[in-house]
């Protein structure tokens, strides 16, 4: 594998389009880390220590994976890639079901245009939602359990309006760094994006495990998920061989065919799609529960 690596960056095109993905990446990382005007830092840092020492992540701890930890920071792009993802695949759910949307998929390359661009928008609106609930909580003092600072000093309306503002741009330049890999880059922009995420927090997940719980715990953790994943790597290359047999036929003097083959198929069609579906749609009435028991506090003091 290193062998493999040298030979690509001695590849001229190739070490260019290397270059540029990691240049993406280390942007994207910088933007995962650079708070939302408006937060106080010093408290959501507070905050985010105190809840994973005593294991009170909350409800938001797979969307914080799956945002590289940028969550719980209340950064720029917080919201991180869970928006277009989830509205990739609405929309291409809604592709069977809409008449409009099938038509297009089966204009070709100008159709997908118009769909790539629909989704665009929808992502948009899903981010306007989350980072409005999000906000809210943080406003509220709900995103992290057991913690009275507060997050946002200054609860005007002017404030939340421009962290709503700068989380929903974060996540459209996601969309763009993502296409941009897409397009000059090695591999799919998105998914570099989510397994970046998704690495970015294993260093300091397995540095936390080491303190709490001790190194032995820390070696059991690291072969149990070596095996995982050497499990899911198995899973995602097995094949269900579905036999063919080629009938004889005469061609002259000559016999020819009587051969066979088989039919590769995927065991797991899916792929890891419906995993991330599921967990952000999980994730929508979560958000909403928690600002509804929050309005229904605030309804109860004003009564009393």
């Amino acid at each position: 594998m290193i062998s493999a690596a040298f030979r690509a960056f001695r590849t001229p095109d190739l070490r260019k389009k290397l270059l540029f993905t990691i240049a993406i990446i280390a942007l994207f990382r910088l933007g995962s880390n650079l708070p939302t005007p408006g937060v106080s830092l010093k408290n959501v840092n507070y905050c985010s220590g105190l809840a994973q020492s005593g294991g009170q992540a909350g409800v938001y701890q797979l969307v914080n994976l799956f945002s590289g930890g940028a969550l719980l920071k209340l950064s720029v792009f917080a919201l991180g890639i869970m928006p277009y993802i989830t509205s990739s695949i609405i929309l291409q759910l809604l592709t069977v079901v809409i008449p409009r949307l099938e038509t297009l998929k089966q204009e070709g390359q100008a159709g997908t245009a118009k769909i790539t661009q629909y989704t665009r928008y929808l992502t948009i609106g899903l981010a306007i939602l989350q980072s409005t609930g999000i906000v809210a909580l943080a406003r509220s003092g709900k995103l992290f359990t057991g913690c009275s600072k507060p997050l946002i000093p200054d609860t005007g309306i002017f404030t939340q309006i421009t962290m709503v503002i700068c989380m929903t741009a974060g996540t459209a330049v996601i969309m763009w760094l993502g296409e941009l890999i897409t397009d000059k880059g090695v591999g799919n922009g998105m998914s570099i994006l989510i397994f970046t995420t998704v690495i970015s927090v294993i260093p300091g997940e397995m540095l936390q495990i080491g303190k709490v719980k001790g190194n032995a715990i820390l070696g059991l953790v690291i072969v149990i998920g070596a095996a995982i994943i050497a499990g899911v790597v198995f899973m995602e290359q097995a094949q269900r061989r579905i036999p063919v047999q080629y009938a004889k036929r005469m061609v002259g003097r000559r016999m020819y065919g009587g051969t066979s083959t088989y039919i590769p198929l995927k065991v797991n069609q899916a792929g890891v799609i419906p995993v991330i579906f599921a967990s952000s749609l999980l994730y929508i009435p979560q958000l909403a529960a928690s600002l509804l028991s929050n309005q229904n506090k605030k309804f109860k003091s004003s009564c009393r």
